[in-house]
C-alpha cells in the first residue's frame, strides 16, 4: 500500500481551523513547535503553523495561495509546481512546440494551443475575448475567411 500510495497524486482541501481548545497545544508538523497561534492549519492529517504550510519548490504559503495542496514523492506543492514537476504536456496544434502543463491554453476541440498561437491561420488575426472562429479541417479561421472559404467552395475540396 504505502509504495502505491507513493505513486499516486493527493489533493487535499486546506482547511484553516480555530485554535485549539483549551489543554495540550498541537505540535506543527513544520517546525516540530507547540502551535499557539490563534489559527492554525490541518493537512495529511497533520497541523501546520500558517507560515509552516509551504510548497517545497516556491515556498508559497499553501494557506494563502489556495485551499489545495498537491503531495507526490514526499512534497507539499502548490498548483503550479504540481503542474510543472508532474504534470503531462503537450504540442501545440498551431505551432508544434510543447506547451508546459502549467500554461493558461485555448482549446478548440481536441486542439490546445499557446495563447499567442490561438490565431486565425489565414491572415494571422488574434482573437480577443467573444470574437467568433471556426475550425475547419483542422485550422482556425476568422469569421471572414470562413464565409470566404464557404462562398468560393475551398472548403469543400479539402477532406474533414
Amino acid at each position: 500500500m504505502l509504495q502505491r500510495e507513493k505513486a499516486m497524486k493527493f489533493k487535499e482541501s486546506v482547511p484553516m481551523l480555530s485554535v485549539q481548545p483549551k489543554g495540550k497545544q498541537k505540535g506543527c508538523a513544520g517546525c516540530n513547535r507547540k502551535i499557539k497561534d490563534r489559527y492554525l492549519l490541518k493537512a495529511l492529517d497533520k497541523y501546520w503553523h500558517e507560515d509552516c504550510l509551504k510548497c517545497a519548490c516556491c515556498d508559497c504559503r499553501l494557506g494563502e495561495v489556495g485551499s489545495t495542496l498537491y503531495t507526490k514523492a514526499n512534497l507539499i506543492l502548490c498548483r503550479r509546481d504540481y503542474l510543472r514537476l508532474f504534470g503531462t504536456t503537450g504540442n501545440c496544434a498551431a505551432c508544434s512546440k510543447l506547451i508546459p502543463a502549467f500554461e493558461m491554453v485555448m482549446r478548440a476541440r481536441d486542439n490546445v494551443y499557446h495563447l499567442d498561437c490561438f490565431a486565425c491561420q489565414l491572415c494571422n488575426q488574434r482573437f480577443c475575448v467573444g470574437d467568433k472562429f471556426f475550425l475547419k479541417n483542422n485550422m482556425i479561421l476568422c469569421q471572414m475567411d470562413y464565409e470566404e472559404g464557404q462562398l468560393n467552395g475551398s472548403f469543400e475540396t479539402q477532406v474533414q
